[in-house]
């Protein structure tokens, strides 16, 4: 049982057993009605505080359950109907007996005062005064008469007063003096121990004026109370019949009792009519008392039925809201335990099952969590490959638009496509032609797949990639793998093979480059020799014209001769390096051997060396080392030589970590020349591809095979400044040139002489004008 229930047996019992004392206090108290009104203004104030008290928590209680119904709680409705049903069956039969017991106190205490009855009384308490006036009166006659006769005698003796008693049938008989003390007395009453009260002042004046004065003594509640008996007394004055001037005034007193009977209905009568008036005065009081307190005794009834039946009805409602209460924290996603009503009906039944439900919710909510979880994780997991490979990866649906781009496929195509996500491939600027080719080639291999391509296809693609305003940049090659996915998605993954390409077309051209070396050179010196045997011997003969005729086209010959050996020399060094000689190398003293040569560059103001003091020395070749710094300081100052303002800067640099650790040594060659274009950039270590009109294009290829020997990175970027002028707003203008060279491979402190090769990479690293 909850504590609300409790509270509300509680509070039912504590009204049913104030009902109950009310209705036991009226039954003592309606046969002493005495009682009732010495206790009636506590009763009233103690009704209007238990009335009061019982209203407030009636209404408390109503309003309460009228909340729950505005806010519409599942099963206050069902609530309220209950205990409306049992409230009317305990209201009803309440209010019925309230009804009747209303008419019969009524009109029972209306006909407590009738006429005939009120005429009776007064009868009665008339009559009982006649017969007492009588008594009165007559004892008044007789004694004083009796002191007539005593006076006459002139005597007082005992034996006359006995007399006087046995006469008059009185109970006690006395003389009094003047003053009131007793002279002489006599009666039934023992001698020694009477002794007759003595009249006051004022009663001994009156009998004086009248003679003679008689009372009725005993006959009130007090005296009653205090067991005084009833009796009737009366005083005469004795007349003197001498005239002596010392005689004094003497009393008779005569007392003669009033039979019990007699006494006792007369009290009886005398307090009846004083209660019956007493009651009429207050007869509309008494009424609103009985009525009020029958009216407390209603409401107590019916304030114990209600809360018996918000009781009752929540017993009933409980399990009910109970099931409620679950079904709103089970829609709200709580699944933890329910409370289960401790009852072995139906409903418990109901609450016992739906418990049960939730427990098999929860577990199956966890299973599902566990799940999502893990799957999460394999999405987590799935994305971060994604992100860290360096092939492109493009998801499309079912509709062709792209719904998933990984980094690398920004990396690769330059363009920012998580930005078109949604967007079909061909509404990208530049990628038109690509697209096409690519959905071509997924319809081909869905409707006819080729040997081998059950699963997938793959086939390269050459991409001219262009900026967002339309502008060109290089051509890069793709290689693209092509795979259908469930629910129409199509999977598109590439990869740059540019640089792979560029490897290849590098190592044709070493190959192609030792094939002309071997078949070229060897004719090339008798051709030389035979020219020049011609001249020696032709030479003599001949005069002018022809003479100088033939020494043109023997040195035409000649310097022809010399210009193909000296292409196919440098054929020759491409294609074979001499093997390379590993030893410590001081990088900065290469720089400014090679930088010896070039005096008038450097006091022209043209060529610049800013050098690291604290560089270490590297691991290297001096020989080709010295070539690759002569080839990029002599294509820098070509690209600078049309300038006037033309700048070459040769930095070295050694970035230190944290704790000042040294990992890395860096050559950066700088120029402030129009740059390479974007075409170039890829190729730039292609044999052939140069932005020079004179030259075989060789050099930068050779730079790139020796720093692949020396395990090193070089790379080539543009250098950008900001736009000024009329290009402001547009994008940065090139400023020139960089050539970057990585040296991991660092000699030891105590190195001397050759050393073992380490394979080793760096990260390229880059450098601006200083």
């Amino acid at each position: 049982m909850t504590k609300q229930a409790r509270w509300t047996w509680i509070v039912a019992s504590f009204a049913m057993t104030g009902a109950g004392l009310v209705l036991a206090f009226l039954l003592s108290v309606a046969t002493n009605p005495a009682l009732y009104e010495r206790h009636y203004v506590w009763l009233f104030w103690v009704n209007v505080a238990v009335a009061t008290a019982l209203l407030i928590v009636i209404t408390i209680a109503g309003v309460r359950l009228l909340v729950r119904v505005s806010r519409g709680k599942f099963g206050s409705k069902l609530l309220l109907k209950l205990a409306a049903i049992l409230a009317l069956v305990g209201v009803v039969p309440g209010v019925l007996i309230y009804t009747v017991s209303y008419q019969f106190v009524s009109r029972t205490i209306e006909s407590w005062f009738d006429e005939r009855v009120e005429g009776a009384l007064e009868s009665g308490l008339k009559l009982g005064r006649g017969t007492l006036d009588a008594l009165v009166s007559d004892l008044a006659t007789k004694t004083r008469l009796a002191a007539e006769r005593l006076g006459e005698a002139g005597g007082s003796e005992p034996l006359a007063l006995e007399r006087i008693r046995e006469q008059l049938s009185a109970q006690d008989v006395a003389i009094l003096g003047a003053a009131g003390q007793t002279l002489l007395t006599t009666g039934s009453t023992t001698a020694d121990t009477w002794m007759p009260e003595r009249p006051s002042p004022t009663l001994l004046r009156q009998v004086r004026n009248a003679r003679v004065v008689s009372q009725l003594e005993g006959l009130d509640e007090d005296a009653a109370a205090t067991g005084v008996a009833a009796r009737v007394r009366a005083i005469a004055s004795i007349p003197s019949t001498t005239f002596a001037l010392g005689d004094q005034e003497r009393y008779l007193v005569v007392t003669q009792a009033i039979a019990p009977a007699l006494a006792a209905n007369a009290l009886a009568v005398q307090s009846a009519y004083r209660d019956y008036q007493q009651r009429a005065l207050a007869r509309s009081g008494l009424r609103k008392m009985y009525i009020g307190t029958l009216t407390l005794a209603l409401v107590l009834a019916v304030f114990g039925a209600l809360l018996l039946s918000v009781a009752l009805s929540n017993q009933i409602v409980r399990p009910l809201l109970l099931l409620a209460e679950g079904v709103r924290q089970v829609a709200r996603g709580d699944l933890s335990s329910k409370a289960v009503f401790a009852s072995r009906d139906e409903l418990g039944g109901l609450t016992r099952s739906f418990a049960e439900m939730t427990a098999q919710l929860s577990e199956a909510r966890d299973l599902v969590e566990r799940s999502v979880s893990q799957l999460e994780g394999a999405r987590a997991n799935l994305q971060t490959i994604l992100d860290n490979l360096t092939a492109g990866v493009i998801v499309f649906d079912r509709d062709g638009r792209i719904d998933t781009v990984n980094p690398g496929a920004t990396r690769i195509m330059q363009l920012p496509l998580s930005a078109y996500v949604g967007k079909r491939l061909d509404e990208i600027a530049g990628l038109g032609d690509f697209a096409q080719a690519v959905w071509q080639r997924f319809e081909m291999h869905a409707a006819s797949p080729e040997a081998g391509e059950r699963d997938h296809w793959q086939e390269a693609f050459e991409l001219q990639t262009s900026t967002l305003d339309g502008r060109e940049r290089a051509s890069i090659t793709l290689l693209v793998r092509g795979a259908d996915m469930p629910q129409g998605a199509r999977l598109m993954v590439f990869d740059d093979i540019s640089e792979l390409v560029s490897a290849q077309r590098v190592e044709a051209w070493s190959e192609v480059a030792r094939r002309l070396a071997h078949e070229i050179k060897n004719p090339l010196t008798p051709i030389q020799l035979s020219a020049e045997r011609l001249q020696m011997k032709i030479a003599p003969k001949l005069e002018g014209t022809e003479k100088a005729m033939l020494e043109r086209s023997v040195t035409t010959i000649v310097n022809q001769v010399q210009a193909m050996k000296t292409l196919v020399n440098e054929f020759r060094d491409y294609a074979r390096l001499p093997a390379t000689q590993f030893e410590a190398v001081d990088l900065n003293a290469l720089v400014h051997e090679v930088l010896g040569l070039y005096g008038s560059q450097q006091e022209a103001g043209r060529l610049h060396a800013d050098l690291d003091a604290g560089l270490p020395p590297i691991v290297g070749d001096t020989t080709q080392l010295r070539q690759v710094i002569h080839n990029l300081v002599q294509n820098a100052l070509d690209a600078v030589a049309d300038r006037p303002d033309g700048r070459v800067t040769v930095r070295t640099e050694a970035p230190r970590s944290d704790s000042g650790t040294v990992r890395l040594v860096r050559l950066h060659v700088v120029d402030n020349g129009t740059g390479f274009a974007d075409k170039v950039l890829k190729r730039a270590f292609e044999p052939y591809v140069t932005t020079k009109s004179k030259g075989t294009g060789l050099g930068l290829a050779v730079v790139k095979k020796i720093a692949d020997e020396h395990g090193a990175r070089v790379r080539i970027t543009n250098l950008h400044a900001p736009a000024t002028g009329g290009d402001a707003g547009g994008e940065p203008r090139v400023s020139g040139a960089q050539v970057s060279l990585s040296f991991s491979k660092l000699a030891p402190a105590s190195a001397s002489g050759a050393v073992a090769t380490v394979s080793a990479a760096a990260a390229p690293a880059t450098a601006r004008i200083p």
